[in-house]
């Protein structure tokens, strides 16, 4: 994916140093290489590996037309958790019945949304959403086919604010005898909804597989318990994704047969051996696809130094264009993009133009000697960057670029002030 030469880096056969000329930074770019990469992974030990199987990209991590576009052409689902991540779906023509509605707290608005799209299933989050969904079908006369997200009520070896399937979590149904089997037996008998299966999450960026077995070990006895309440076979369950990824040289992410294998074993001996057909298996992995096919692009501005305390060097960009530091500590890698094979001597703190303390990229990290006017690339940002990008201080959302061998393509336009007020009354 990357290479130096001439000390400038590369990102597949283009430089960085072109792409900076002419499209401008901040700038995130994508490798298209490392994002089949990614999906032919998923395809060698999951899809093919096993029958009866499908993965939905979580479209969180990355919601564009063109990603849209290649996951369709690659046979995979999406998952949504939005009206806007829904529409951008639409607007690439993907079919509606490889789409997954997940989310909290859907609308009136997106729930009607994804009935007339005619989506493939829906994921219900809460008991409530039963009624509405079921009062929401017989208005548009539909039938829709329904998961129930559970709570495992296990935790996450991750940061707290991405550790999603703890029992006191604002996700799922929790597993209170009295609210989840009424809400279960509803469903089945229901109408309206036909009732798929369970479906959890437990967290994202993670570098273990304990935290999936446990949470399977739950969802595994919901199957049993409800064919012998309801006399009902589960066919779907849901596993979710939050496979970690390599941000820097101290994550040692999983290979993601590591998840997939010990999973699909205990599937497969837990049916065997109560005698239930294996249900149809899907996964969602978002920035396990992305994460590491992305990098961003800034030019290199002030750069003060404190006597006996630190040097601060500043770029064009910073918590509008990736909030993950300041949100909860992420850390990144990254070199001196026209320098990259120089000596990294300096250490330095990275700081974003945002008036606000907390507009750290990256603290105490060694680079080569930094200038004004060089550019800076940090790596393994194509995940939650771009999709979290917002425009406090009125700065712009960058352009979006990707890379395929030695062309390159705009896939996004760069936000312009324009743009910003374009709403504005």
């Amino acid at each position: 994916m990357y290479s130096i030469k001439n000390h400038v880096l590369h990102v597949e056969e283009v430089s960085t140093a072109q792409l900076a000329e002419t499209y401008g930074t901040p700038l995130y770019i994508y490798s298209e290489a490392k994002l089949m990469e990614q999906l032919d992974e998923i395809r060698a030990s999951f899809l093919d590996a096993y029958d009866d199987t499908h993965a939905a990209f979580a479209c969180k991590a990355f919601s564009t037309k063109y990603m849209c576009r290649l996951l369709e052409k690659e046979g995979f689902w999406l998952d949504v958790v939005s009206g806007g991540e829904l529409y951008t779906a639409m607007s690439a023509n993907f079919p509606a019945h490889r789409i997954e509605f997940n989310g909290n707290n859907k609308s009136i608005e997106e729930l009607t949304m994804a009935l007339e799209y005619g989506v493939g299933r829906i994921v219900i989050d809460d008991v409530s959403e039963i009624e509405l969904l079921e009062s929401l079908c017989k208005h548009h006369d539909k039938k829709v086919k329904v998961l129930f997200r559970i709570t495992p009520g296990v935790s996450a070896a991750t940061h707290d604010y991405i550790s999603t399937g703890k029992k006191d979590s604002k996700f799922g149904i929790p597993l209170n005898e009295e609210v989840l089997y009424p809400a279960i037996e509803r469903a089945i008998l229901s109408s309206e909804l036909e009732f798929l299966g369970f479906h959890f999450h437990v967290g994202s960026q993670l570098c273990e597989a304990d935290t999936h077995q446990a949470a399977l070990e739950v969802a595994l006895e919901l199957i049993l318990e409800t064919q012998k309440r309801f006399n009902y076979v589960v066919p779907d369950l849901n596993i979710g994704g939050g496979f970690g990824i390599r941000y820097t040289n101290q994550d040692h992410p999983l290979h993601l047969s590591a998840f997939v294998k010990p999973i699909m074993d205990r599937i497969t001996d837990f049916c065997e051996k109560h005698h239930i057909k294996r249900p149809h298996i899907s996964m969602e992995p978002g920035r396990y696809i992305v994460g590491e096919a992305g990098l961003q692009l800034y030019t290199i501005g002030n750069i003060k130094t404190i006597p006996e305390i630190k040097t601060y060097v500043s770029i064009d960009g910073g918590m509008t264009d990736n909030m993950r530091p300041g949100l909860y500590g992420a850390k990144y890698d990254a070199v001196v993009a026209n320098k990259a094979d120089l000596p990294k001597t300096f250490k330095v703190d990275i700081s974003g133009k945002c008036c606000e303390s907390t507009d750290i990229l990256i603290k105490n990290i060694e680079i080569a000697t930094p200038e004004r006017g060089d550019l800076l690339a940090v790596f393994s940002t194509g995940a939650y960057g771009y999709s979290m990008a917002n425009n406090y201080n009125k700065l712009t959302i960058p352009a979006v670029v990707i890379v395929k061998g030695d062309q390159h393509q705009l896939i996004v336009k760069r936000q312009t002030y324009a743009d910003i007020v374009s709403r504005e009354l």
